[in-house]
């Protein structure tokens, strides 16, 4: 399984019930055989340009293992979902997660060696 970066602008009336359509993509995801590693949401925010008549979009963006098929069936339906305004799927970096990866392995440690330090002086 490869690593993905799943970015999806859902339509803005969502916002105060956006469960249902996040839902739908999980299952989406899920249903092709992906796993889903990270999600954040990124909230409302204004469109560059407008899209079907709108200028805002809720952001929503997930990390993902999917199987080689997995992808062009994920866009094929992902066009076709009406709350979905714009999705963008692409691979993972992976020199850029190797870093992320060796950046919180460094935080992780200098954080020990801070509590490990404050002990002592106590």
């Amino acid at each position: 399984m490869k690593e993905y970066e799943l970015s999806v602008l859902f339509h803005p009336d969502l916002e105060m019930n956006l469960e249902p359509a996040l839902d739908k993509v999980k299952k989406i995801i899920e249903s092709n055989g992906g796993k889903i590693n990270k999600e954040e949401n990124d909230g409302k925010k204004r469109l560059a340009y407008s899209i079907n008549g709108q200028d805002f979009a809720l952001y929503y963006y997930f990390d993902v293992s999917l199987p080689s098929e997995a992808p062009a069936k994920i866009s094929s339906v992902l066009n076709i979902t009406d709350e979905v305004l714009r999705y963008l799927l692409v691979r993972a970096d992976e020199r850029k997660a190797k870093m992320e990866a060796s950046r919180q392995a460094e935080e992780a440690s200098t954080e020990e060696t801070k509590e490990e330090t404050e002990e002592k002086g106590e």
